[in-house]
């Protein structure tokens, strides 16, 4: 679909119901709550149409969508469903991609003026999230994630912003430090500009063993000081175990599983179609907002409104018409919207005065079922990489779209550096034994130049060592450093720092070593759904933003581009 950023029309304006000013919603401990102090359901849809798989192979294992289509920038689509929004009386919508260089205005504002919130993926799923088996947690992510931000940040209705979704699974958690160091500093990035957004993170489900880790991972405090500084927010999990007319039990055992939870927890995507293909009656509604759900659970997001397909399955509620201009609502949507209408009262215990207070315990040991450090990534820092980058004697050139040529040119350059006594160490990143490179946080060019350098002097700076069939050349810069250690010991003066990111990811006044109280990982792009009959939420990717590329392995160490 094309892009619009169509205004709405007066009438449609016009013809929305009055609504005061939007409540802010705010967390105590594992609840949300309204301005009033009233407890506050997630009542809502997931609001996105799937992208289109363009790149295949090696460079997208997953075969994750690689285009996206922004729905929040289309203001005539946000005008066309609106009213579908307000007769399901959703109160909350996700999205999953947003490009950020777009406008938003008419949709967000029409969905505030609509009492209607948004949890906003900040992923571009492919080359705009942290990897599953190769993660990294760079300048590049950090300052797509902050642009983005800076973007919604006038919105009065961004109820959160995810750091990922499905990045972790059964088989594969070695970025959930990744993601919890994404979590931190976003979290740091809103406190300090004011922000009352949480941060959120949407699991897919699997084994219980595999699904209690993770959770318990990504809200615990490495430090053991019940600081939640590195926690997330909001734990979604993506559940789709309840099929057509389910008996009310069939959510005991996760029920009992989340019981004690410390954090908000919610549906991010339900709504199976495996077990009753066609229509899906909503039944679990009745079982998701009433006691004893709701003393554990904050609500949920339905999937989806837009047709999606994955697993073989087809999930949505509308069909558009060939322009676009009108779409056509299904039987599910129908049942949706009854089953949504008869939750008349919601339960308000308890009341935010008897709210216990946050707390935030020990992280769960690394073991079989879940593999993760509770040492994480430093703050990618943005200058620091810059500096870097100008004080190398042997730069990459980037011609044209090179992201699928830097990937090889990385592989290439760790094989020649092995082979002459080196390694690409500085650039890799381990989330399972906790070990991060001294240039692993830069972004991808910048890690390329490095190890091109490194070979560079290697070879006794031979100038044919700095040539990679034409896609390196020397520096003439007058910042070039005499060696690659100078440059290091110049430029990066703290690279285990953990601070507050600015807009630009500058570096702090004053920065702290992370220890084993900071790091992190996260990824958008996920990956297939387990037991849930349909894949990741996720939907695409913006060109030019490089992040994660696989490039091989060298030496016994998997690099990643991100």
């Amino acid at each position: 679909m094309k892009l619009r950023s169509t205004l709405f029309s007066a009438a449609l304006l016009t013809a929305l119901p009055a609504v005061s000013a939007l409540s802010k919603i705010t967390r105590s401990g594992r609840f949300l709550y309204d301005d009033n102090g009233e407890r506050f359901f997630i009542k809502g849809i997931a609001y996105q149409q799937q992208g289109q798989v363009t790149v295949t192979g090696a460079a997208n294992p997953l075969g994750e969508p690689t285009t996206f289509v922004d729905n929040l920038a289309d203001g005539a689509g946000c005008s066309r469903d609106l009213p579908n929004l307000q007769k399901l009386g959703a109160n909350a919508i996700r999205a999953y991609s947003v490009d950020s260089t777009l406008d938003h205005d008419s949709c967000m504002n029409a969905l505030s003026g609509a009492g209607i919130y948004v949890i906003l993926d900040l992923t571009l799923p492919l080359n705009g999230s942290i990897d599953t088996t190769q993660p990294t947690w760079s300048t590049s992510l950090l300052n797509e994630y902050i642009n983005t931000i800076d973007v919604f940040s006038k919105y009065d209705n961004v109820l959160a912003y995810n750091v990922g979704n499905e990045v972790l699974t059964a088989s594969a958690t070695s970025a959930a430090p990744f993601i919890k160091a994404a979590a931190r500093d976003i979290k740091a990035y809103l406190t300090k500009i004011g922000s009352s957004a949480l941060v959120g993170y949407a699991d897919i489900d699997g084994p219980s063993a595999f699904r209690d880790a993770v959770a318990e991972y990504l809200a615990c405090d490495p430090s053991n000081k019940n600081d939640g500084s590195t926690s997330i927010d909001l734990f979604g999990l993506n559940n789709y175990e309840w099929c057509g007319d389910a008996p009310t039990s069939t959510y005991n055992s996760i029920n009992t599983e989340f019981e004690n939870y410390n954090i908000v927890a919610y549906f991010s995507e339900y709504g199976s179609e495996t077990c009753n293909p066609g229509v899906r009656p909503w039944t679990e509604v009745a079982t998701l907002f009433a006691e004893p759900m709701a003393g554990v659970w904050s609500g949920g997001l339905a999937f989806s409104y837009f047709n999606a397909t994955a697993n073989n399955e087809q999930f949505g509620m509308v069909t558009l018409s060939s322009d676009n201009s009108t779409a056509t609502t299904n039987q599910d949507f129908a049942n949706l919207v009854a089953q949504y209408a008869s939750l008349t009262a919601l339960p308000n215990n308890p009341t935010q005065a008897a709210a216990p207070s946050a707390t935030y315990t020990a992280c769960p040991s690394e073991g079989t079922a879940f593999e993760a450090s509770t040492t994480l990534p430093p703050t990618p820092n943005t200058d620091a990489c810059e500096c870097l980058s100008s004080a190398l004697a042997c730069q990459f050139v980037a011609k044209g779209d090179f992201t699928d040529v830097i990937g090889t040119l990385t592989g290439q350059v760790c094989s020649f550096l092995a082979q002459n006594g080196g390694s690409c160490a500085d650039i890799s990143a381990n989330g399972t034994s906790g070990v991060y490179g001294t240039v692993s946080s830069c972004d991808p060019v910048t890690r390329l130049s490095y190890e091109f350098t490194q070979y560079y002097e290697a070879t006794g700076r031979l100038s044919t060592s700095c040539d990679f069939a034409g896609n390196a050349t020397l520096s003439t810069s007058s910042s070039v450093a005499s060696s690659v250690s100078d440059a290091v010991s110049s430029c990066l003066t703290s690279p285990s720092a953990v601070f507050t990111p600015s807009a630009s990811s500058g570096a702090p006044a004053a920065s702290s070593p992370s220890g084993g109280s900071s790091s992190g990982s996260s990824s958008g792009g996920g990956s297939s759904g387990s037991g849930s009959g349909k894949g990741s939420g996720a939907v695409a990717v913006r060109v030019g933003v490089l992040t994660s590329v696989l490039v091989g392995v060298v030496g016994g160490v998997a690099l990643v581009l991100a």
